[in-house]
């Protein structure tokens, strides 16, 4: 009786420990998949989260540019709907990802991370 209690307290132990994925809060997705998402999608943003240096030397069409840094506790007025779909973009695509996990901690809900715009397979404009 000893042996089965302490092997059902290992396995319940060891269950308890399993490592289950991490809820980022966003979904990260390739630059075609997002580019297909504006095609089939209506009422989107697309968030650049580079420097606004970066975003007037190109920036894909339509994007409005809220840098990464300027991300924090506060309310975003340029993005009003927390369940509207925003595609998130920067250069490489490491402050995107910061930019995203800030932007579900504020609860937005609908969020797409695709990168970097150095993967980007469409156009760019500048202004």
């Amino acid at each position: 009786m000893k042996k089965l209690s302490a092997l059902m307290l290992s396995v319940l132990l060891l269950a308890g420990c399993s490592a289950a994925p991490k809820d980022i809060g966003y979904q990260q997705i390739s630059s075609a998949d997002a580019a297909a998402l504006m095609e089939s999608e209506e009422n989107y943003i697309i968030l650049d989260v580079r420097t606004p240096e970066e975003f007037s030397g190109g920036h894909i069409p339509n994007a409005i540019n809220i840098p990464n840094e300027s991300i924090g506790n506060e309310e975003i007025p340029q993005l009003p709907q927390k369940e509207q779909l925003i595609l998130v973009y920067c250069r490489s695509g490491n402050r995107s990802k910061q930019a995203s996990e800030k932007l579900a901690a504020l609860g937005y809900t609908n969020i797409r991370e695709f990168g970097g715009i150095n993967s980007w397979p469409g156009y760019l404009v500048a202004d």
